[in-house]
């Protein structure tokens, strides 16, 4: 198999951020707002491409990692270059796809969660930018958590705190819907960024 040096060098990306070309190795399987993620086949890893502009959280990601290792909640990471990061591929679902999919999500899935941030915490992280794309429910039934380069930041970081809130107050009703289409949740999350949502006090 290709090293994974390699591997990042077949990543093509243009100036605008976008997927040109890459390896027939690799199965693309994530795009998000720094990064391209893919499954490198007949592996159980991933490898994280960062855009050019964002080369640089690499390795912080990868600092970040270091730290989390031996805590089961988060993926091993296993290596890191200039513009990329490979950790443990996680087969399951994002709390995300698993209310656009109709699977549940229920109150031990939180207390998880809790656990796994508290478990952060407590080697001097400041888990932040918790949303439903990087909460994954594994097909084993456990919480895995991704995306943790903005677990250093200093800032008290509110999201994970309103999603709680969100799903007690309203997703275990009765009255919220089995299933809610991407859209709506885009809408929700754009509309939560730009202030438009009112937050509670704690």
């Amino acid at each position: 198999m290709d090293t994974y040096e390699t591997l990042s060098s077949t990543v093509i990306i243009d100036k605008k951020n976008r997927l040109m070309s890459y390896s027939n190795s690799l199965k693309l399987i994530g795009t998000g707002r720094s990064a391209f993620v893919f499954k490198v086949k007949s592996s159980n890893k991933a490898i994280k491409i960062f855009f050019p502009n964002f080369t640089h959280i690499a390795k912080e990601e990868a600092e970040v990692y270091q730290i989390l290792q031996g805590i089961t909640h988060y993926p091993s990471i296993y290596d890191v270059g200039f513009n990329y990061i490979v950790i443990d591929y996680v087969e399951g679902y994002t709390l995300f796809e698993c209310i656009t999919h109709g699977k549940a999500i229920t109150s031990s899935h939180i207390k998880e969660i809790d656990y796994a941030l508290s478990l952060a915490s407590a080697r001097g992280l400041n888990p932040s930018d918790i949303h439903l794309r990087n909460i994954i429910i594994a097909s084993n039934g456990e919480i895995k958590l991704i995306d943790v380069a903005r677990f250093r930041q200093t800032k008290d970081c509110k999201q994970w705190h309103n999603l709680k809130k969100a799903y007690r107050r309203h997703y275990h009703k009765r009255y919220f819907p089995k299933k809610v289409s991407a859209t709506i949740l885009n809408k929700i999350a754009f509309l939560y960024k730009k202030g438009l949502i009112p937050t509670y006090r704690i």
